[in-house]
C-alpha cells in the first residue's frame, strides 16, 4: 500500500481564502473507491494501491476547475513502500516509540 501527500492550490480565485475549495475536494475524495484520506492543515494523505491514488489525485486537481478556478497547481509526494504493509499512522506510531511516548 503506498502513502501520498497531496496539495492542490487553487489560482485565479476571487478570494484569498480556499477553505470551500478545500471542503469540495474532501467530497470528491470520499467518492473515490480504494483509498482512504486524511485531512491536515496544509494538505491531504491518501493511502492505497498506487493506481487508486493516482485516480483520486487526478479527481482532486480536476475539482476547483469545477468550482471556477482558472488554474491549479498540485503537488504530490508518494511514499511506496513493498517490503511490508504500513500506513500513515503506523509510521507516526513508529517515531512516538523512538521519542519514549
Amino acid at each position: 500500500m503506498a502513502i501520498a501527500e497531496v496539495t492542490v492550490i487553487p489560482i485565479g480565485t476571487e478570494s484569498t481564502s480556499l477553505s470551500a475549495y478545500v471542503a469540495g475536494m474532501q467530497r470528491v475524495l470520499e467518492q473515490q473507491e480504494g483509498v482512504t484520506f486524511e485531512l491536515t492543515s496544509m494538505s491531504t494523505i491518501i493511502e492505497g494501491e498506487l493506481g487508486d491514488i493516482w485516480k483520486a489525485i487526478a479527481a482532486l486537481h480536476e475539482a476547483p476547475f469545477m468550482c471556477g478556478a482558472k488554474r491549479v497547481s498540485t503537488s504530490v509526494k508518494i511514499d511506496d513502500r513493498r517490503d511490508k504493509a504500513g500506513s500513515s499512522r503506523q509510521k507516526l506510531q513508529s517515531v512516538m516509540e523512538k521519542l519514549g511516548q
